[in-house]
């Protein structure tokens, strides 16, 4: 149930920190959240809480998306459920419906969910550029890649114990 509730807070988290962290300008023009960092370790958490609850993970979903509604300005709040809906709702049938090890599933739902989440999200406020996408979804997708390198790395430790 802990990762099921830190799911849910990092959602109304993450898009209060959308909310009230300013744009970095970065060269080219482009404008990035530092938020977006964050982002990456909400898809993993989701995984995790998935494990825990199956699909009922969906619930946490809606839930996370009403309290950032309450939380964040509406405009922000909107573009992010519909981003988080979209983007985790990949992330989820690839998760659901792969078999490999947790560690793939979570990179490569992370690959899936990650860009999706960017593009919608940053074209509902206003700001979608494709390098704006690219970087945002590189952000999101650095957050997955840690947590993929730590728990291929004890699948590895355990599959050596027990002599896989």
């Amino acid at each position: 149930m802990f990762t099921v509730i830190t799911y849910v807070a990092l959602i109304a988290g993450v898009n209060l920190l959308f909310d009230i962290t300013p744009l970095l300008a970065l060269p080219g023009g482009e404008l990035w959240s530092p938020a977006a960092l964050v982002v990456g370790f909400v898809f993993v958490v989701r995984d995790f809480a998935q494990r825990k609850v199956g699909h009922n993970v969906l619930w946490a979903m809606l839930a996370g998306c009403a309290i950032s509604w309450l939380m964040a300005s509406p405009q922000l709040a909107l573009a992010s459920a519909l981003a988080f809906a979209i983007g985790e709702m990949a992330d989820w049938a690839f998760f659901t419906f792969t078999r490999k090890p947790f560690s793939q599933r979570i990179l490569l739902s992370s690959l899936l969910g990650a860009p999706l989440d960017s593009l919608v999200f940053l074209s509902l406020i206003g700001i979608a550029t494709p390098m704006g996408v690219g970087i945002m979804t590189i952000s999101k997708f650095a957050g997955a890649l840690v947590v993929f390198w730590l728990v291929r790395r004890r699948e590895k430790a355990v599959c050596a114990d027990a002599a896989c």
